[in-house]
């Protein structure tokens, strides 16, 4: 897993490399490898550095493997270009796969955390509401109600063991990143995870097998809106573990579930918003700008969410205008996705400007209309809209995203807007810096293995104890108690694996369409497969050459 600003930094007031160990001594044995010739595949006019080989090395391994050590920083520090961090923004669109705009006739929209983005304080009030419900309605202990809601402490993407009751994050190979395992508000030990998990931080694939998310006994948060339901679990296992109450915890993730679901379906969230839109809506005039530019240049567009009419017309209104149903060629709400998309026997209904349902059976969808319910099969049938031309934009990766791509052929561009705060950490000097030499400290520990002598596994030890700090100092810069939502220790997270399944494209949020024209193509940066290594510059450049030197790797067969 490489990620592109790993290979750069930013800024003229770096620190200067440190040195560590024993100096090098020079010896005999500092013999420069044979020249490669100009030319080599991916490394033209590029020569690789001069190492000592390791059948060669000297008496003092110590010696020898810190000035290895050495060399390697200072190669790392040379390299990183000043000021190159700066074409990172959280404006920028990413690409998975490419995608031609051009080729883009139809754009669809979800509603919530697409069109309409809304401000953290809207998560506080779905926590309280929660909370009081789980008291008031459920009878658990009004103790509970003196936690306050803990803006920074849960990030989406993360599993949830309804069994256990611990809140982890998981990479993309199905393994609990060690550090992340949460009972309550307090992370667990790694030797207690290991004994909960039969000797393994693995989860099973049939304990987590579901399409969305939904396994027997773990379930993934990818709604945005999940964040205050990870918050609640945490506080509610928190509070019964602290106190010493005993309790089931499935039926406090069960309890818990019911609860936010009823700020949802009782219409509260509705209502928080529609009283104070210009508190809870965050850039509305953009969107507006992106609708008016696609219509503008001949485009298609359509409406599919799950909210009702009344929500989205009055959020649409305040964004866009009274008139703002002009800009759509269809529109539907109450969709119930994710089975909207695989439903085939759902009818759609029409709605009068009043909202009400009307009783006439649907032959067509037309401008300027209201349907409701219904499913994709009707919505292709009747449109005609098939295909790589409908580019589908969405925050869900699974209720919007993955039918789309998986079954159906169309584009589809994630909203993460998380992305902000991400790119913000990814253009510091101490992130570019430290990641940098974690992949050159990390790809250092991996030729030089081979030294395996009492002195050699010493310095082993360090490096190694080194490798975790700049692992731990990595995550803390994003979140101090799960990291990032995009990478684990060393592996893409879940989360992240999903994204480049079901995404073409992802971007903070729909403004971003506002910085390219209708016909730009998007191109995926491809990082080298592991075999393909050699012939990357960013690998050379960056001294996490992959590709062991033959001497010091002849060992292997």
């Amino acid at each position: 897993y490489s990620h592109r600003a790993a290979v750069i930094g930013c800024g003229d007031d770096r620190p200067a490399p440190l040195s560590h160990g024993p100096p090098h001594r020079s010896t005999s044995a500092d013999k420069k490898r044979p020249k490669e010739p100009v030319g080599t595949p991916g490394v033209t006019g590029v020569r690789r550095r001069s190492f000592t080989s390791a059948t060669a090395a000297p008496v003092d391994k110590r010696s020898y493997l810190w000035s290895r050590y050495n060399d390697m920083k200072k190669l790392v520090h040379d390299l990183i270009p000043p000021g190159t961090c700066n074409l990172l923004n959280s404006s920028t669109i990413f690409a998975n796969n490419e995608v031609n705009l051009a080729e883009v006739d139809i754009y669809g929209f979800d509603y919530d955390y697409t069109l309409a983005l809304y401000s953290n304080a809207l998560d506080t009030m779905i926590y309280n509401t929660a909370r009081d419900f789980l008291i008031e309605h459920f009878k658990y202990p009004e103790g509970i109600r003196k936690y306050d809601y803990i803006p920074n402490f849960a990030a989406r993407g993360l599993h949830y063991d309804i069994q256990k009751g611990l809140l982890m994050k998981i990479d993309a190979f199905h393994y609990i990143q060690s550090g992340t395992v949460y009972r309550g508000l307090s992370p667990m030990p790694d030797e207690e995870v290991l004994q909960l998990y039969g000797g393994t931080y693995h989860i099973p694939l049939q304990q987590d097998s579901g399409f969305y998310g939904k396994g027997p006994k773990v379930k993934q948060f990818m709604d945005i809106f999940s964040i205050p339901e990870m918050t609640l679990l945490a506080v509610a296992n928190d509070f019964f573990i602290t106190n010493d109450i005993p309790y089931d915890p499935v039926h406090l993730f069960r309890d818990v579930s019911e609860a936010i679901g009823m700020v949802h379906l009782k219409g509260y969230m509705y209502k928080w918003v529609m009283e104070d839109l210009d508190k809870f809506i965050l850039r509305g005039e953009e969107t507006h700008a992106v609708l008016h530019r696609l219509v503008n240049n001949g485009k298609k567009l359509f409406l599919i969410t799950n909210s009702p009419f009344s929500f989205v017309d009055k959020g649409m209104m305040h964004m866009v205008g009274k008139n703002w149903r002009d800009f759509f060629d269809v529109v539907i709400v109450q969709a119930d996705k994710p089975h909207f998309f695989t439903d085939c026997i759902k009818p759609f209904r029409r709605l009068d400007g009043n909202g009400d349902l009307r009783w006439e059976k649907i032959n067509s969808l037309d401008k300027g209309q209201i349907y409701k319910q219904g499913n994709l099969f009707d919505f292709l049938r009747l449109t005609g809209w098939r295909g790589s031309k409908v580019l589908y934009f969405g925050d869900h990766l699974y209720s919007d995203l993955a039918d789309l791509m998986l079954r159906h052929g169309w584009r589809t561009a994630a909203i993460v807007p998380e992305l902000e705060q991400e790119t913000k950490v990814v253009c510091t000097d101490r992130y570019a810096l430290n990641l940098t030499w974690l992949q050159a400290l990390t790809g250092l520990m991996e030729r030089m293995q081979t030294h395996r002598d009492p002195e050699s596994k010493q310095v082993f030890r360090e490096w190694q104890n080194e490798r975790e700090e700049l692992r731990a100092m990595i995550k803390n810069l994003f979140n101090p108690h799960f990291g990032s939502i995009f990478r684990t220790r060393h592996n893409p997270t879940y989360f992240s694996r999903h994204l480049c399944r079901f995404s073409d494209i992802y971007m903070t949020s729909l403004s971003c369409l506002l910085n390219y024209d209708l016909s730009y193509t998007f191109y995926p940066r491809r990082t080298p497969l592991q075999h393909e290594a050699p012939l990357w510059m960013d690998q050379l450049c960056t001294g996490c050459m992959k590709t062991p030197y033959l001497e010091e790797m002849s060992h292997i067969r």
